[in-house]
């Protein structure tokens, strides 16, 4: 991070408010989201007169999404700002969100004025003990004085090792003390280099190998270090695998690419994994749903040579004891890997490589996939493939309905996916107002189930507000999908707690001003979403799906069926 801002002059007497938005102007940030309370005014005066885009949004959960969201895109933390109490415990969600996912995030949280603590005063927390386990860093500012040190650290904490979210409590009568005190310098990333005994051993470890495979994820990534990997790759023709929903970081296209190690993969891709005897992990975890519920690899001795390489050393040795482990950033690390240079030999495994790829552009073909009723996703999906930019944005919260994107959209551009590892519901439209926000000449097209919607539904109106022409495709089957899924699995035929009646979301749109369209058949998708990215305006497509349609190659009937013959058994 670099800036061109010059330390405040510690003669200038500032309230603990003025301080606090000064830090974040050192910092570099521009955007910053928020819902306002009374807990934290002076820092919301402050911001009246600075160069800050301040969102002002309709929940604090979708306040911290949207930060959240940036923080991903960009790798530099997303601000937020919420009241005290019950704003507090709404933005837990997107707290949690960017502890699972590894994103950069900094909350700032009014707190009771200094005299009233510890009674259990109006709205009171002790924020240690609520964020304490999904947090990096909690931390309460009771000297105005040490806002520069505090913050600073706040910025280094979040993005350093594995990133992840700082929590910052700041009680009211604080931010109207009159201080003096110098600003502190722009935060820096520390990135961890990998050593050259380690490459060479890796470079051995790939020289010696029958089907070793590449398994990226997590964060610390950014464009350079996606063409690295590319090269790194094709140097060594190896199949590359994306770990859960950061299909962003190697383009689908690929000749190298094999898919994504995500919920409902390929089968195909699993044995090729199983296969190999070498399993090179840059930058992820490998946690529970790449690792397929912790049964791909045995623990804590997997099956196969496994090199495994994070930025957080704590990560490395906690779940799986590697063969090989380097602590080192993704960007640093894939730099070095693209200068490892080429194999001495000819690759024994390039018709591995050929074959992988061509098992996922079968898997991902939508053309294939017929499913009940008279809406087809699989030719929606390859429309959208037709019209749509390849750097468009796409986001969504948790539910079946991701499958369709997840599985047949080709990501082909980094920080084009905004999608939670969480498994968070309500994600995608406060993520996609963070995307737009950011960058606002980028398309960004929201995939919603009903109820994951209406989760966080309110920040439509904050599209609106900031006339943001996001497009949300809500899929309608009138049922939280994924739950019934597995009720019609584990207790067929007792449906319990999963039925929804919506609303009309196109006409929910028009209320709030936006561009809104049912479609209830294929042909009909087509011409609504050509409206609708020519309306300029935010704008839903309220698509009903068959109820029967719960996956894209199974139906509730189908399952129920198959649970009833096992429980016969």
């Amino acid at each position: 991070m670099e800036t061109t801002t010059k330390p405040h002059p510690s003669t200038k007497p500032r309230t603990g408010g003025q301080v606090l938005v000064d830090q974040l102007i050192v910092h570099g940030v521009k955007q910053l989201f928020c819902v306002p309370g009374e807990s934290y005014l002076a820092a919301l005066d402050a911001l009246h007169d600075a160069k800050v885009e301040v969102t002002i949004c309709r929940q604090e959960g979708g306040a911290t999404m949207m930060a959240e969201a940036q923080g991903k895109l960009t790798g530099e933390p997303g601000i937020c700002f919420v009241t005290r109490g019950p704003g507090a415990t709404n933005a837990s969600a997107g707290i949690h969100i960017a502890h699972q996912d590894s994103t950069p995030l900094i909350v700032f949280v009014g707190q009771v004025a200094r005299g009233m603590l510890d009674r259990e005063a109006f709205q009171e927390l002790d924020y240690g003990a609520v964020f304490g386990t999904m947090a990096k860093w909690v931390v309460e500012i009771d000297d105005a004085k040490r806002l520069p040190e505090l913050v600073s650290r706040a910025f280094h904490v979040a993005t350093s090792g594995r990133p992840g979210p700082v929590v910052i409590a700041l009680p009211e009568d604080m931010l109207t003390d009159m201080v003096q005190v110098a600003d502190a310098k722009p935060y820096s990333v520390t990135e961890i280099h990998p050593g050259a005994d380690a490459l060479r051993e890796l470079k051995a470890r790939l020289d010696k190998a029958e089907r070793p495979v590449l398994i990226i994820g997590g964060s610390r990534w950014n464009e350079q270090a996606v063409r690295d990997t590319v090269t790194f790759a094709e140097h060594w023709q190896l199949p590359v695998y994306c770990s859960f929903r950061r299909q962003m970081l190697f383009p689908a296209t690929h000749a190298n690419y094999g898919g994504d190690l995500g919920l409902g993969v390929n089968p195909k891709l699993l044995a090729r994994i199983k296969a190999s005897d070498l399993v090179i992990v840059l930058g992820g975890r490998l946690s529970e749903i790449p690792s397929q519920g912790f049964e791909l690899f045995d623990i804590p001795m997997p099956q196969m040579d496994m090199v495994h390489i994070h930025a957080d050393a704590n990560e490395l040795g906690r779940i799986y004891h590697a063969a090989q482990s380097i602590n080192a950033t993704p960007q640093a690390m894939t730099a070095a890997l693209a200068q490892l240079g080429k194999p001495t030999a000819q690759p024994k495994w390039a018709q591995h490589t050929a074959d992988a790829h061509a098992e996922y552009q079968a898997w991902s073909d939508p053309s294939k996939i017929q499913i009940p009723g008279n809406l087809q996703m699989g030719e929606i999906m390859g429309h959208l493939r037709e019209v749509l930019p390849a750097d468009t944005i796409f986001c969504n919260g948790a539910g079946n309905f991701a499958t369709w994107v997840h599985r047949f959209w080709p990501f082909t551009t980094f920080a084009s996916q905004l999608a939670p590892t969480s498994g968070s519901m309500g994600y995608g439209p406060p993520a996609g107002v963070g995307a737009k926000r950011l960058w606002p000449e980028r398309e960004v097209v929201i995939f919603a189930g009903d109820g994951d919607f209406l989760m966080h539904g309110q920040e439509f109106a904050t599209a609106i507000q900031y006339q943001l022409p996001v497009i949300v495709v809500i899929l309608d089957n009138a049922m939280y999908g994924t739950i019934r899924m597995h009720q019609e699995r584990e207790y067929p035929g007792r449906v319990s707690g999963t039925e929804l009646k919506n609303p009309d979301f196109s006409a929910y749109a028009k209320a709030f001003g936006g561009h809104g369209e049912r479609v209830e058949r294929t042909e009909e998708f087509a011409p609504a979403l050509a409206r609708a990215r020519a309306s300029g305006l935010p704008s839903i497509l309220h698509c009903f799906i068959d109820p029967e349609a719960i996956t894209p190659t199974g139906t509730l009937s189908g399952m129920r069926k198959a649970a009833e013959e096992k429980l016969r058994k």
